[in-house]
């Protein structure tokens, strides 16, 4: 028995020595010194490793742009939107989506009347400004006479715009021009006239420097008659006349849409 109880002591003991042995005055098997040279190697090692890591995102940070992203998702050649929605009547919950609010005159009024047919450079100017773009020039398209956009008389708008692409400056003169996938033509009007993408829109600067920049819209009317209801049109809109891509069979969206319209009589 005694041999027993003097064993559980030693182990006892043996497992509070490792805890703290207060004859080599060590804890958890190290001197307090030896636990203060690796903390100390860990604080130098970690410390180390943060100041390479802030160093190499310094460095990142000085290559980047504040205004221009460095690697964009928009290719050079833009695709384009149509807004519009294919039923008779629009409701007030999906009005908000087809308004043109900062487009109205009174909030173009701000902005600046550009000449037409010239590039609006800003390059070396600082608060850079927007051209006007407003409402009223949609005309019949413009939601200010038929808030229901043309489609209570089954003659829809469709309001087509480009994705915004920094510094894009398109040769040429660009122009909404819309087709109907069928044998036999379908009459169509433009606004602006001629559904023309005026190059004093251009070139955009961006989020930041260009805030209170619109992009262009052109309206088009679909002119459809007794015999186009009732059936799905399928038309597609390019931008024509200038160098921007617009047949490239590896990105359909690119410089086009396609979209389909069905009006019930």
């Amino acid at each position: 028995m005694a041999n027993k109880e003097e064993k559980a002591d030693e182990k006892q003991s043996s497992w509070k020595d490792f805890i703290y042995n207060p004859r080599t005055g060590e804890f958890i098997g190290r001197t307090a010194s030896s636990w203060a040279l690796i903390f100390l190697f860990y604080l130098v090692f970690y410390g180390f490793l943060a100041g390479m890591f802030s160093l190499t995102m310094w460095v990142m940070l000085q290559t980047l742009d504040e205004h221009t992203p460095t690697y964009r998702d928009r290719v050079a050649n833009p695709g384009e939107n149509p807004t519009s929605f294919f039923s008779g009547k629009i409701d007030q919950k999906h009005r908000r989506y087809v308004l043109l609010r900062a487009y109205n005159d009174s909030l173009q009024e701000a902005n600046k009347p550009c000449p037409d047919g010239m590039y609006f450079e800003q390059d070396d100017v600082e608060e850079k400004k927007a051209c006007q773009f407003k409402r009223s020039e949609l005309r019949q398209c413009s939601g200010l006479a038929d808030s229901n956009f043309g489609y209570s008389e089954g003659q829809p708008c469709i309001l087509v715009k480009m994705n915004r692409v920094i510094g894009l400056r398109p040769r040429g003169d660009p122009h909404i021009n819309c087709i109907v996938k069928r044998e036999t033509p379908l009459q169509m009007q433009y606004f602006p006239i001629e559904g023309k993408l005026d190059k004093s829109y251009f070139p955009y600067y961006g989020k930041t420097l260009h805030a209170n920049y619109v992009q262009p819209v052109v309206a088009v009317k679909l002119l459809l008659a007794e015999d186009d209801y009732n059936s799905e049109l399928t038309i597609e809109c390019k931008v024509e006349g200038s160098d921007l891509l617009n047949s490239d069979d590896r990105d359909k969206f690119l410089g086009r849409v396609i979209f389909r319209v069905k009006v019930s009589k």
